[in-house]
């Protein structure tokens, strides 16, 4: 978790192959799954929101190192309380078409 804005911003450049400039969050954890890094850009700048829990672990999904996972805001919400990223009994997201 010693790496600044400029490093964060590379790895999704060389790493990722993505644009660290467009609208999206990159999250990044240490290997205790303790620590957090949110690295966002906001019209002229980078945001880097940085996350550190007294107790407990992140649920970190398991993926291949190396490869980005592209999850939903609800997910990160669910990552950053604690919890696993599918929540098997979380209401599913409903369309307008489907709701009518």
């Amino acid at each position: 978790m010693r790496k600044s804005i400029d490093t964060l911003a590379a790895i999704v450049v060389h790493s990722f192959e993505l644009d660290p400039l467009d609208t999206s969050l990159f999250v990044f954890c240490n290997r205790d799954r303790d620590k957090l890094k949110i690295l966002r850009w906001d019209t002229n700048g980078f945001w880097l929101y940085y996350r550190r829990l007294e107790r407990g672990r992140f649920r970190w999904p398991a993926h291949p190192a190396g490869q980005p996972k592209v999850i939903t805001r609800r997910q990160l919400s669910w990552l950053l309380d604690g919890l696993e990223l599918e929540q098997k009994r979380a209401h599913k997201p409903l369309s307008p078409a489907i709701a009518t």
